[in-house]
């Protein structure tokens, strides 16, 4: 008997290490059950959520069911999705130029995997498929124009060319068109607009091209500055009545300029330009290829640009054009070394809040054709931008919209709020840490529209530490460690004023309300590379010129790709104005 219970214990006791062992998942003995799982990740706008479906431990759908991202970067939510498919695996590439919805994205579809009893290396392997080994075939199209850039200026000149009769086709090396404009706040200076007229603000085109010319140290093509400053009216104008765009009831004052002019999209967002920008190109049928980057421009015998080189996923294509090619390939902001050639200051320590697509492509293209190249040194920075990431903060309409005051770490004014972007970026760097504290009370913040207009940037600031809330000023300098006895007192001097109506310090511009009603908010900022002032030369019909100073036959260029147009110094609101005008004017002439 002694030795039966001995034995008994004995095999209770296996059965209990056993037990106490880590045994493994259902999921990972038996493949990952198949099913529907849901799961959630944070992407810019906030919270994406998804539902992936699993059959035999392979992924074959995935659906979005929530998320507030901008429209044109949820596309990277269907490139991802294709992508993880094919693969079956959630171990793809981030989708370039749209980081943070992509990581939500992926963060989501894990998290699915989770609620599978799963992780993502449990799914079956796949093996690469013959279309992913296989070379890619050649593709040779012939078309009228040729428009290299789906951001603001493309799209109005691909616009303008096919309603003059064109066949047009635009390439977009990025899986997202948009470019630059579609993260901007894209407000637009237009001189003597509706807006004005109902606030009596006197304004003309001449004002606004002297406007230009001081803001770029007189170092811009009066030319080019006449016809920006002539066509910016009628340019707001088409956006509104042909594209559809719509513009808010009320103007921002930006930095430099003498008169408030400038207007503002549905939700102060480039969302707004290049979403109607899409729908026009669609309803027109102007074809756009994503994922596609221009390599070479094509010249016959005489010089004359006839065509593109381009790679897609897919394909090596070959665009033959009967009339020309129009880049509107933006900037080099974010191309680092292309940066420090040109102007050895605007190097990696400096972040930038551009497009990852702003790499100067289209400037290299057009100088290996013979293009002249104009203002190349000029690289300005944004004042007000995120310290981890670079990213322009739209916390900062509330600036322009003269409801800020902004301090340093001894919360001392230190610029004109309302100042030449270059001149405050350069006075923020001079400060200690290099860097700059921005106050709006309450009824600013409300007037400002922050919550209503970008809570999910407003969110993201008090997630990362960036923005503090409170109810005195004490609170709200002691959180950044701000000197709170200067910093009370440089807004008790403020709001003396406002009542005075001039600022003895600043001279600032603009001061329609007082920093006095609680809560406060206060952001941390520092300057980042926002807008590179060279690139190609063009005339005043947006044809390029070569070294010799004569036009490059079928070659036509717009935006931020060219140079000249704003000196040494863009001023804000301008780049829409420069891009709607010169996009128009070479789809036009392009299109003849």
């Amino acid at each position: 008997m002694k030795k039966l219970i001995a034995l008994a214990l004995a095999l209770l006791m296996v059965l209990g290490l056993a037990a106490c062992g880590s045994p493994k998942p259902q999921a990972e003995q038996a493949g990952i059950q198949d099913g529907t799982y849901t799961g959630e990740g944070t992407g810019k706008g906030g919270t994406i959520k998804v539902e992936v479906t699993i059959k035999d431990s392979a992924v074959t759908d995935i659906k979005v069911l929530e998320n507030k991202e901008t429209q044109g970067f949820d596309k990277a939510m269907e490139t991802l999705t294709q992508s993880i498919i094919e693969k079956n695996s959630t171990e793809v590439d981030t989708v370039a130029g749209c980081t943070l919805t992509s990581k939500g994205f992926l963060e989501a579809v894990n998290a699915a995997l989770a609620s599978a009893g799963a992780t993502p290396e449990l799914l079956k392997k796949v093996n690469a498929t013959t279309a992913d080994a296989a070379e890619k075939k050649d593709v040779e199209e012939t078309h009228d124009i040729v428009v290299i850039g789906a951001g603001g200026a493309g799209f109005s000149a691909a616009i303008e060319a096919k309603m003059a009769g064109a066949d047009v086709i635009i390439l977009e090396k990025l899986p997202v068109p948009g470019g630059n404009t579609l993260i901007s706040g894209a407000e637009y200076a237009a001189p003597a607009n509706w807006l004005q007229e109902k606030e009596n603000i006197k304004d003309n085109p001449e004002q606004m091209a002297e406007d230009m010319l001081k803001g770029g140290d007189n170092k811009n093509d009066p030319e080019l500055v006449k016809v920006v400053a002539n066509g910016a009216l009628d340019g707001a104008k088409w956006l509104r009545d042909v594209v559809g765009v719509e513009w808010e009831n009320e103007l921002m004052f930006f930095g430099g300029h003498s008169v408030k002019r400038s207007l503002i999209p549905k939700g102060a967002s480039g969302q707004e330009i290049i979403v109607k920008q899409q729908a026009k190109a669609k309803e027109l049928g102007i074809k756009v290829l994503c994922n596609t980057p221009a390599t070479e421009l094509i010249t016959d015998e005489n010089g004359k640009v006839v065509g593109v080189k381009a790679e897609g996923p897919d394909a090596n294509y070959t665009f033959k054009t009967n009339k020309a090619v129009i880049l509107t390939t933006g900037g080099f902001g974010s191309n680092i070394e292309m940066r420090k050639k040109y102007n050895p200051e605007i190097d990696e320590n400096i972040l930038s809040t551009n497009s990852v697509g702003s790499t100067g492509d289209g400037i290299v293209m057009a100088e290996k054709v013979g293009a002249e190249l104009v203002g190349m040194e000029y690289i300005q920075t944004y004042p007000i931008c995120d310290p981890l990431t670079g990213t322009l903060l739209y916390f900062d309409d509330a600036r322009l919209y003269g409801h800020t005051v902004i301090v340093n770490k001894e919360g001392k004014r230190f610029v004109e709020e309302l100042g030449r972007r270059d001149v405050m970026s350069m006075a923020i760097k001079a400060q200690t840490d290099h860097c700059c504290y921005e106050i709006v009370d309450q009824n600013g913040y409300e007037q400002s529209k922050l919550e209503e207009n970008h809570a999910a940037e407003i969110k993201y600031l008090y997630d990362n530490k960036l923005l503090v809330k409170g109810d005195t000023i004490e609170e709200v300098a002691d959180f950044f460690k701000i000197d709170s006895t200067e910093f009370k007192k440089t807004i008790e001097n403020y709001n003396k004023y406002v009542d005075a109506g001039k600022d003895p310090e600043f001279n600032k511009r603009s001061m329609p309300s007082k920093v006095e009603k609680a809560p406060f908010y206060v952001i941390k900022a520092v300057p980042a590379v926002h807008h590179t002032m060279g690139g190609v030369k063009i005339n005043t019909n947006a044809q390029v010129i070569n070294k010799d100073g004569k036009v490059i036959e079928g070659l036509y260029a717009a935006g931020e790709v060219t140079g000249g147009i704003h000196g040494t110094n863009r001023l804000g609101s301008n780049a829409l104005a420069d891009i709607t005008v010169f996009g128009r004017i070479a789809g036009c002439n392009a299109s003849k």
